[in-house]
């Protein structure tokens, strides 16, 4: 496939079910999107291997929307006029899902959405699998307070989400007594330079915590530079919501080590089931294929879909949605559920850091499924837990 997103693989021949997959495979955020691609297919293949959905395969029509948001547009659009898709499986950066939801909304069409993000949205033609703000910005900002201190510099790309989801971490600091010392975006296409005022900054504000929202190719750039300058995470960790072991895989294990990020699910997680998700996804990919959190919602969130769908007996997307909300299923993470008042995911915080060999280790784990709260309406550090927190039966 070229990297203009013109010509699309998987062409539906009328016999499946045509469903829409925007993932980039090319673009600054192409790293990470590749492996929601790859999670995408992959359980795509289980379930036609499997005997489709009622008797019909999936048939994924897949486009390569080069991180491009206005490109994101357009071949959702197509997907949605043209191709002959309902159902869509896609998107990695915010500013990307706020371009296609008003083109699925439009059209009627329904959006499942893999990635992490800030919250404070809902739309009854999305699928939002990913954490919201209280899955993971909460348990993060808890550990690092309680185990770091207080005094934190925020550093993002410049779009959307960084922006949004330092703003919630700001709150969460401020409402612990503790200190924003500074907050600087680079360029989402980020260069080395780039960096230069931030590892001056670190130097000069000695924080006890850089909590980083950059995204994409910058991410390996900006742990190169911190190790260059001698900083020690020991002490002064970089802790992230957007570095998964896609990003660590781009950098040396000496940049990478000793670093933190807070996500529902790491590839080293030992559950029989991602046992089993981690053996297919790298025997089909390779032995080197890191495996993230984002693969994991849209390695799970296919599974959903294809079994609302064979409950419907239609993709209409007024009925697939009745049949997903509610519904359970056994992910790698754990049981995850969708919540029928907000259509997001109940899924399992944890909190990991990067160890010598460039694999996480879970340092917090409590073990419970957390109920997904969007509009944060339960913010506080002391009782996210009791607020947020269901055992896995409900």
């Amino acid at each position: 496939m070229d990297s203009s997103g013109d010509r699309p693989f998987g062409k539906g021949n009328g016999d499946g079910w045509p469903v829409g997959v925007l993932f980039s495979q090319s673009g600054v955020t192409a790293a990470i999107e590749r492996t929601e691609l790859n999670a995408t297919l992959l359980a795509i293949e289980e379930v036609n291997a499997a005997g489709g959905v009622l008797g019909r395969p999936l048939d994924p029509i897949v486009y390569d929307p080069a991180s491009d948001p206005k490109t994101y547009r357009r071949l959702a659009e197509e997907l949605l006029t043209e191709d002959g898709v309902r159902l869509i499986f896609g998107c990695y950066m915010s500013s990307t899902r706020k371009a296609v939801l008003p083109v699925v909304e439009a059209r009627d069409g329904l959006l499942f959405y893999p990635t992490l993000y800030e919250g404070f949205e809902y739309s009854k033609n999305c699928i939002y699998t990913g954490a919201a703000p209280n899955q993971n910005s909460v348990p993060l900002a808890k550990l690092l307070l309680e185990t770091y201190g207080n005094r934190f510099l925020l550093v993002g790309s410049n779009y959307i989400y960084p922006y949004e989801s330092n703003r919630i971490m700001s709150d969460l600091v401020v409402e612990a007594r503790g200190k924003v010392l500074d907050e600087i975006y680079v360029p989402l296409s980020a260069k080395i330079d780039d960096f230069d005022r931030v590892i001056a900054d670190i130097g000069k504000l000695e924080p006890d915590v850089i909590l980083s929202t950059v995204v994409g190719s910058g991410t390996a750039l900006f742990y190169e530079a911190y190790r260059q300058a001698g900083f020690d995470p020991a002490t002064m960790p970089i802790a992230s919501l957007t570095t998964s072991e896609a990003e660590i895989a781009e950098m040396t294990p000496e940049a990478a080590e000793g670093h933190i990020t807070a996500a529902p699910y790491f590839e080293v997680l030992e559950t029989a089931a991602n046992a089993r998700f981690v053996k297919a996804f790298k025997a089909r990919y390779g032995a080197e294929a890191p495996v993230t959190a984002c693969a994991e919602a849209a390695y799970f969130q296919v599974h959903l879909a294809a079994n609302a769908l064979a409950l419907a007996g239609t993709d209409r997307p007024a009925a697939v949605l009745d049949a997903l909300r509610g519904s359970d299923f056994e992910a790698p993470q754990g049981s995850v559920k969708i919540d029928p008042e907000n259509n997001h995911t109940y899924l399992w915080p944890k909190v990991a850091r990067v160890g010598a060999d460039r694999r996480f280790e879970i340092i917090w784990d409590p073990g419970i499924r957390v109920k997904p709260d969007p509009y944060f309406i339960a913010p506080s550090l002391d009782d996210w837990w009791h607020a947020a927190a269901a055992p896995a039966g409900l």
